[in-house]
């Protein structure tokens, strides 16, 4: 069984955060309350950073005559500039007090004027009178006491965890249709892991809160790279989910192009002529209201123009559109994807496997997702399958079915192991001639490599239950008869009990009336 995995923080103070936040969550919408608690994270996060740079300056001053007001000191150690009054210290004074949203908008406001980088991205809204002021101030003194950015806990990257701990559990606590703006720690683990993007130019289309850029600055660092080896470019459609996927990777130090506004990626393309290397997304499953109908003669409908009702092709074909002559994509799909035939998307799935694009297709275990119930998959595409980098695998495609893998984390939702993790990548990696990863062979019910005459065969379905068939059971040595013979006694024994049951019902019943 699959050990269970954490994709949180393990701090030892979350839940209590996480208490005092959803104290809030009475008062307003999840989506408005993960906002307000977010943002003081941030700002947290940066007021500790200044201070700590602000003392060892202070240190100095008489030996390196270093200057801890000075602006310059603090843009060399990519670290934001806090002005006196937005300073956490002066937020933690002011907890009590019943102008505490003002004071918290005032931080921020001056925070993003002395930082052109954060112009628009903070939220500015603490002083709003739905927002109950005790609760905020007690949130302020949990907060106070958690050390964020300081030099020992950037080292161990506590903001990071914490800022993903609450981001998973905000798209719990928002459920169905709420939550869009994050995606599993572990599926985004596997796409990184599988397409290993060491160097290059990084897209991500409709990008959430960035942690598809998060974990492929993570992949580099793991494998000797450095930050900064990968150019990352995003776009986002909803406002405020752009300024978090900002504020998400600011706090990382990325340089990430994500387009300077928020924008819908089918009718202002902000990277119109980005040919990524890489590209990693998870976009909304089954839009029906994409504006598909003022798009029909696009340049990007490559293989047919998709559907007005679906905007899932018109997706994959905005991917394809988008890659490098030697560029791969991996992202996540409805189900449906891999099997419709519905007005042209049959036609387009054609178009897509007869030109040779479709690497590798994954179908994955159900409950990843907190926000939907609808079952997933991985699709890779790569557009040179003879690259030079790995053998010629041209007019061939892996299957892969990993929907019996996943451990329950709570009653309603499965999570990925690493080891999992690694066996599906490296299954994968083995395939395309990886050298490290070992040989590759089909194994029944986990993976097949399949010919584009067999997908032809079946009807252009890309689900992976129909070509890695079923698993081979293992022989126990056991005779059938033997087996036989003790299924027989123990289903007699399960019919004995029902019937003893039953008497002791019916007496029962009789003592009470009830009988006959």
């Amino acid at each position: 069984m699959a050990q269970k995995t954490n994709n949180g923080a393990n701090l030892g103070f979350e839940n209590q955060m996480w208490a005092a936040a959803d104290k809030l969550r009475g008062h307003m919408d999840a989506s408005e309350y993960k906002h307000v608690v977010l943002g003081l994270i941030f700002l947290k996060y940066i007021s500790d950073a200044f201070q700590d740079k602000y003392e060892q300056l202070e240190a100095t001053r008489d030996t390196e005559y270093t200057d801890p007001e000075d602006r310059d000191e603090y843009a060399a150690a990519n670290i934001f500039w806090v002005p006196k009054e937005a300073r956490w210290s002066k937020l933690q004074a002011g907890a009590k007090q019943p102008n505490i949203g003002k004071i918290v908008d005032d931080a921020m406001a001056a925070i993003e004027k002395e930082n052109p980088k954060l112009k628009g991205v903070l939220p500015k809204d603490y002083g709003r009178s739905s927002l109950d002021k005790q609760r905020l101030g007690g949130l302020i003194d949990i907060i106070s006491k958690i050390g964020l950015g300081d030099e020992a806990s950037r080292s161990k990257d506590v903001l990071g965890r914490v800022y993903e701990y609450f981001l998973g559990r905000f798209a719990a606590a928002e459920g169905k249709g709420g939550g869009e703006f994050y995606t599993p720690q572990c599926v985004v683990k596997l796409l990184v892991e599988m397409i290993e993007p060491y160097s290059g130019r990084v897209y991500d289309p409709c990008c959430g809160s960035g942690g598809m850029f998060v974990q492929s600055e993570r992949f580099v660092e793991r494998h000797g790279g450095r930050l900064g080896d990968l150019a990352i470019y995003g776009q986002e459609s909803n406002a405020t989910t752009w300024r978090l996927a900002m504020m998400n990777l600011s706090i990382r130090g990325i340089d990430a192009n994500l387009g300077g506004r928020n924008a819908d990626s089918f009718f202002s393309d902000l990277h119109k002529d980005l040919r990524a290397d890489f590209l990693l997304a998870n976009p909304p499953f089954n839009m029906s209201d994409w504006g598909g109908e003022r798009l029909r003669d696009d340049a990007r409908w490559q293989y047919g123009a998709p559907p007005v009702n679906n905007a899932n092709y018109a997706w994959i074909q905005h991917f394809i559109h988008h890659l490098a002559p030697r560029g791969v994509a991996g992202f996540v799909m409805a189900n449906g994807s891999m099997s419709t035939n519905t007005t042209s998307e049959g036609e387009i799935r054609k178009g897509i496997i007869e030109a040779d694009l479709v690497d590798c297709m994954i179908a994955m275990p159900g409950q990843l997702f907190y926000t939907t119930q609808i079952p997933v998959c991985l699709w890779f595409l790569a557009r040179n399958k003879k690259n030079g980098k790995f053998r010629d695998r041209r007019k061939e495609t892996l299957f892969i079915d990993s929907r019996n893998m996943g451990a329950l984390v709570d009653r309603t939702h499965k999570d990925l192991s690493d080891e999992e993790i690694g066996k599906i990548a490296g299954t994968y990696h083995a395939w395309r001639g990886d050298k490290k990863a070992g040989k590759y062979a089909d194994v029944a019910g986990f993976c097949k490599s399949a010919t584009v005459d067999e997908i032809r065969e079946h009807g252009y379905v890309l689900t992976p239950g129909r070509y890695v068939g079923a698993a081979e059971i293992e022989d126990d040595g056991v005779p059938f008869e033997e087996k036989m013979t003790a299924l027989s006694v123990k289903l007699y024994g399960q019919f004995a009990e029902a019937d003893r049951l039953e008497a002791v019902i019916k007496r029962n019943l009789e003592i009470m009336g009830y009988g006959e």
